[in-house]
């Protein structure tokens, strides 16, 4: 008798144990395209962004005002993490092709351009 006990609590353990729910995504995700520029002219201060799913000037209304977050790895340890956050805002659309202008608190280094970065979903304007 304990065996059969024992062999339908395993049952029901398996039941449970079977539900894999898949991770959630918390922000959108962006490439780093480069600094706002003229023909002459580099605008360190304002960096251009491609989000990705957004093709259009009404498209990137969702995002303005949005935290954005450049994560990347740094040889030196700093309280027990060697991955540092650059933050910045989504500050404006750019042109009509779902580029959007992101003023950051420090200026993105260009070895960051090409590099993906994270559109928080933060301040909502819902």
């Amino acid at each position: 008798m304990p065996a059969e006990i024992k062999a339908e609590q395993a049952k029901k353990v398996k039941k449970f144990a079977k539900k894999n729910k898949a991770p959630t995504r918390l922000y959108a995700r962006g490439v780093i395209l480069g600094y706002k520029r003229s023909k002459s002219n580099c605008y360190a201060t304002t960096t251009l962004v491609k989000i990705e799913g957004v093709s259009t000037k009404e498209d990137t209304k969702f995002y303005v005002g949005k935290r954005i977050a450049y994560v990347y790895k740094a040889k030196t340890e700093i309280r027990n993490s060697k991955y540092r956050v650059m933050w910045g805002k989504v500050r404006r659309h750019h042109g009509n092709s779902g580029i959007v202008r992101t003023a950051w608190k420090k200026n993105i280094p260009p070895r960051a351009f090409g590099a993906q970065c994270r559109i928080m979903l933060y301040p909502s304007s819902i």
